[in-house]
């Protein structure tokens, strides 16, 4: 049965589907901390993270169209959102094969930890984790970050990335084991 939160953005899509761009605008904003929340890890460039997710929000604009009002919205711009994030770590690739200059380092700054060597070894290691994350092939990286990370299903995570759950559960397996093996490397 749906809430009242779904009866609203059932309201929102179709009024955005209508072309109501006040509707839209209501409609996303909710979702645009959780869409720079997967970019940012897809990327770790705020920067970056923040275009991809503008980027994806003018493309869900231009093909809200196809909108399913009965259907849940995050799931749809997450997707996009990913596409994005995909298309700019193509770009990124490519640039640096080509040698056009060099993209910022990532700034992983954990939580401060209570005393100045604790804080120092958190940073050794959520650099390393994050490092090895990035170093991911694309779709290990997309399901680590969306089950373990984001916390969606396994079966939202295979909406999400076009396949199967038991792919997107071999996937973060898979995700898992390389990272455990990368950093106990290290």
């Amino acid at each position: 049965m749906p809430t009242e939160v779904d009866i609203q953005e059932q309201a929102l899509v179709a009024k955005v589907v209508a072309g109501d761009r006040r509707a839209f605008t209501r409609l996303v904003e909710p979702l645009i901390p959780k869409l720079l929340t997967t970019s940012t890890r897809m990327l770790g460039i705020r920067e970056e993270a923040e275009d991809a997710v503008q980027n994806a929000l003018a493309s869900a604009w231009l093909a809200r169209a196809r909108f399913d009002p009965s259907r849940p919205v995050l799931p749809l711009l997450t997707t996009i959102t990913l596409n994005k994030c995909r298309d700019k770590l193509r770009r990124r690739k490519a640039a640096r094969f080509l040698g056009f200059g060099t993209s910022p380092e990532p700034d992983f700054s954990p939580d401060p930890a209570p005393s100045p060597e604790s804080e120092t070894v958190d940073r050794q290691i959520l650099s390393r984790t994050q490092l090895e994350i990035e170093r991911l092939p694309l779709r290990l990286r997309e399901a680590l970050i969306l089950v373990a990370i984001e916390g969606h299903s396994q079966r939202e995570a295979g909406e999400m990335m076009g396949v199967s759950e038991k792919a997107v559960e071999s996937l973060v397996y898979r995700a898992r084991k390389t990272l455990k093996e990368k950093i106990s490397l290290g």
